[in-house]
């Protein structure tokens, strides 16, 4: 394994991990999925730090 697809592997558990806990926010879960595609960590520090979670 090449140390492209090690980080491709990486970036796409990275982004089902943030679709699982925008999911326990009460949000989107595949939004948050493509979000963490293209933004990676940094969509991870704004789910986790920025977005409570949704009443309702």
């Amino acid at each position: 394994m090449s140390a492209t697809s090690g980080y491709a592997i990486g970036w796409g558990t990275l982004a089902l991990i943030n679709a699982g806990i925008a999911q326990g926010k009460n949000r989107s879960g595949i939004n948050w999925f493509l979000l963490s595609i293209f933004f990676g960590p940094v969509a991870t520090l704004v789910l986790v730090a920025f977005c409570d979670k949704k009443k309702g």
